[in-house]
């Protein structure tokens, strides 16, 4: 169990786990995901954290298939500058290694956006926790488990 899948139990949330066998050597985590369980790319979500010019951390989930607009994350916290977020900040303020950052069950919970493409979906996948697992949930779940806003975060 990883700290995401524990905070959907806890709060009673309808969603499944999905596994595979992460490789190593995957140049996208989340196209990874994609392909090895055979899903399209518009219903799996990456997580990503940003800090802004305030050094706040704040996360974005978007498709794996998209990329994140930094002015569309800094406006939408209402901030000026938005740039990722260093590996090692990102791991200590989560507590999840790169790959398998998850915006459920952080270490802290930080400002979350998830992208308005997310919004029309019946469920989306997001990651555990862990490399190589992922779990499906309802957007609207998501949103209420983090705290979020939907928001435009993809150009």
């Amino acid at each position: 169990m990883t700290p995401a899948i524990n905070l959907a139990k806890k709060q009673k949330i309808a969603f499944t786990t999905h596994q595979y066998q992460h490789d190593t050597n995957a140049s996208s985590y989340g196209m990874e995901a994609v392909e090895k369980l055979g899903l399209e790319q518009g219903i799996v979500f990456k997580t990503l954290v940003v800090e802004l010019d305030t050094k706040q951390l704040v996360v974005a989930v978007i498709p794996v298939a998209e990329k994140l607009s930094m002015k569309l994350i800094a406006k939408a916290a209402k901030a000026k500058k938005a740039a990722m977020a260093p590996a090692p900040i990102v791991e200590r303020s989560t507590g999840y290694l790169l790959g398998g950052v998850s915006p459920l069950g952080q270490k802290k919970r930080l400002l979350t956006f998830i992208d308005n493409s997310a919004q029309s979906l019946p469920k989306m996948y997001i990651s555990a926790g862990r490399r190589g697992l992922e779990i499906a949930l309802a957007p609207n779940d998501l949103k209420q488990l983090t705290n979020a806003t939907f928001s435009e975060l993809t150009s």
